[in-house]
């Protein structure tokens, strides 16, 4: 039992981070397909510019929050924390659900590699906030957020497995976001390892990651956040980094346009 229990801690441990560049590879190199919801009608999920978009490359850059954004304990990502492979590298016979998985794994929230993104760590609670600006176009956003909207009923729970064989308990529910841009979803996703490596029963208590998810549309351009740990990660970060990042975007946006 106990090299069971160590199996799993050494999968699941955040406080063991890889590499930066890891971080990188693990939004932008993930072995994934393009993900594309069943009734979309977006375009191309790897579409090189965001068709549409009122910010320049360099706008977009500008357009990320900061650690100093969100103060505290929060600092500059050490690197990918090693729940992303741990727990949401995992396939489910759900076809919905594995679209969301995948989306969540590749950092691809919207359905495409971000223009510009960021990490960033708590060092107080073990979190990291991943937040992006997206690539997508207007339509495919909205396309994005309407699927999103349906993970609460299609996915509300579901199980699936781990690379290693270990078996998961996913949960998705609403998540509350602060009433800004011109459309929003928000999620609450929790894994939850019920078994260890190869279905082997655990000898404690099973590890939970819970996630926030929050993507937002503010005019032609949107911006996408993930906020996860192990254990019961506090909102407050999400919630700010929300709203903080639709001011964001908006003040960038009149920057460009007085500079026209």
């Amino acid at each position: 039992m106990t090299r069971v229990r160590t199996l799993l801690a050494s999968a699941l441990s955040t406080a063991t981070l890889l590499t930066t560049s890891a971080c990188l590879g693990a939004a932008e190199g993930a072995p994934h397909a393009p993900i594309v919801p069943a009734s979309s009608a977006a375009p191309s999920a790897h579409a090189s510019s965001a068709a549409g978009s009122a910010l320049t490359d360099a706008q977009a850059h500008d357009a990320l929050i900061t650690d100093t954004d969100l103060g505290g304990s929060w600092v500059p990502t050490r690197g990918a924390a090693t729940w992303r492979d741990g727990l949401l590298k995992a396939k489910t016979s759900v076809a919905e659900c594995r679209r969301l998985l995948d989306a969540l794994y590749a950092d691809e929230i919207l359905g495409a590699p971000a223009r510009a993104v960021t990490g960033l760590d708590d060092t107080d609670a073990d979190a990291q906030l991943r937040y992006q600006i997206s690539a997508q176009s207007p339509a495919a956003v909205d396309s994005w957020l309407a699927w999103l909207s349906t993970m609460p009923q299609k996915c509300a729970r579901f199980t699936a497995t781990s690379t290693t064989g270990a078996v998961l308990d996913v949960q998705v529910s609403d998540e509350a976001l602060p009433e800004v841009g011109d459309a929003r979803q928000g999620l609450r996703v929790t894994v939850t390892a019920v078994t260890g490596p190869e279905g082997q029963t655990l000898d404690g208590d099973p590890a939970t990651l819970s996630l926030d998810v929050a993507a937002v549309r503010v005019g032609p351009d949107a911006f996408a956040l993930t906020n996860g740990g192990m254990g019961d990660v506090p909102n407050d970060a999400t919630q700010a980094a929300v709203q903080l990042g639709a001011q964001r975007l908006t003040e960038i946006r009149k920057q460009g346009r007085a500079q026209v």
